[in-house]
């Protein structure tokens, strides 16, 4: 079995497992310009991610945007299918990578009548999002409070050792 095909059967099965993904084939955009924007939103949430593209001044953001919307519909769908319920604010985004798709070769004409080649690059994304446990979620904001009561007591025990009061200040 050649690898090509071992890495599709892996990706079938994956799909059967539940894995929520979307690919993109041969996005005209250079894999380069896409993985400046793709390592900006790798490990963020969905919602997030997606604020992220969409005020992206780059054109590989609104290709981006397109296949991170396909995974999340994908997910939908799968959910649908199997009578579950999902919640896409605790979608994040597991894995993105951008690999080089086929390069469309044109020539353009040089001097003494030379042509010289050109390589209009494509790319493929491959996005994998992954539901975070609820747990975490509802832990987030406590973390927070606790920080900032920790601070607060920092900030106690900081005064205090440097023995000041109030008829000093």
């Amino acid at each position: 079995m050649s690898k090509r095909s071992e890495l599709r059967k892996e990706r079938h099965k994956a799909e059967r497992e539940g894995v929520i993904s979307a690919i993109q084939r041969t996005a005209r955009q250079s894999p380069y310009k896409m993985r400046l924007v793709a390592d900006q939103i790798r490990g963020k949430s969905v919602n997030e991610a997606l604020g992220l593209l969409r005020f992206s001044k780059k054109h590989a953001a609104k290709q981006i945007e397109k296949t991170l919307n396909s995974a999340v519909a994908n997910g939908e769908f799968k959910a649908r299918e199997a009578d579950d319920s999902m919640d896409v604010d605790t979608l994040f985004i597991k894995h993105i990578v951008v690999n080089e798709g086929p390069a469309l070769r044109r020539f353009m004409p040089a001097a003494q009548g030379r042509a010289t080649p050109i390589r209009k690059r494509t790319s493929h994304v491959e996005i994998v999002l992954e539901a975070r446990d609820a747990a975490r979620v509802s832990r987030s904001p406590r973390k927070a409070e606790g920080s900032t009561a920790k601070a607060a007591k920092s900030e106690g025990s900081t005064a205090k050792a440097s023995g000041s009061s109030k008829g000093k200040r």
